[in-house]
């Protein structure tokens, strides 16, 4: 099994390890030029559209099996046809994974825009993941692993935010969302998730600390 192989399924497995960007404008267009932003500066190779296939039940309904990979360009239709775009990226030690991109829209909140490494993937090259976030595969311990792709994921906020100036970054596992930044101006936020927070026209950087 390798990270890099999109048709694998066992790598999309566990979750997703992720930069959650929170938009300062809401629509299609502002999604789109997000995803264009990341893609750029993250360098992903290609741009596909999973195609999925009905395989029988599950305990949570009918199961999907992944069939293939359609190449799309990355934007906004792209997102509007798909809800995850999938590609091929080189994390900052050259170990190659695949890689994912989502749109989440909030309900009388403000649009998101996911970028994120499948733990299924990570743990093929880091045995360190194993179960993460639960147990004791989480918290503290995770840091060990988590630093690293943190820093690159930030990296990756931290470039794109003088194009998009966002309202927050949230790097963690299934970030987007849990908190916000009108949140965050009335307190802290979670300690497990690292934070890309505008300041003076530039982006504070403050990593997890749990």
């Amino acid at each position: 099994m390798q990270a890099s192989d999109l048709s694998d399924e066992s790598n999309w497995a566990g979750g997703f390890y992720e930069l959650a960007i929170e938009l300062a404008t809401e629509g299609d267009d502002a999604v789109g030029d997000a995803l264009l932003a990341v893609w750029r500066e993250a360098c992903v190779l290609g741009c596909f559209g999973p195609e999925y296939r009905t395989a029988g039940e599950g305990p949570g309904g009918p199961r999907r099996r992944l069939v293939g990979h359609t190449p799309v360009e990355p934007g906004a239709e792209a997102l509007e046809r798909y809800p995850h775009l999938h590609g091929v990226v080189e994390l900052a030690d050259g170990e190659t994974i695949v890689c994912g991109a989502s749109a989440v829209r909030e309900v009388d909140g403000h649009d998101w825009l996911t970028f994120y490494l499948p733990l299924g993937a990570l743990a093929t090259f880091d045995t360190r993941v194993r179960g993460y976030p639960f147990g004791p595969d989480g918290g503290r311990a995770s840091l060990a692993w988590r630093g690293r792709i943190d820093d690159w994921l930030a990296g990756i906020g931290i470039a794109v935010f003088p194009e998009l100036h966002f309202r927050l970054g949230l790097i963690g596992c299934e970030a987007a969302g849990e908190v916000s930044a009108a949140r965050l101006a009335e307190g802290p936020g979670p300690k497990h998730l690292g934070y890309l927070l505008p300041v003076g026209g530039g982006m504070r950087y403050q990593p997890a600390t749990a």
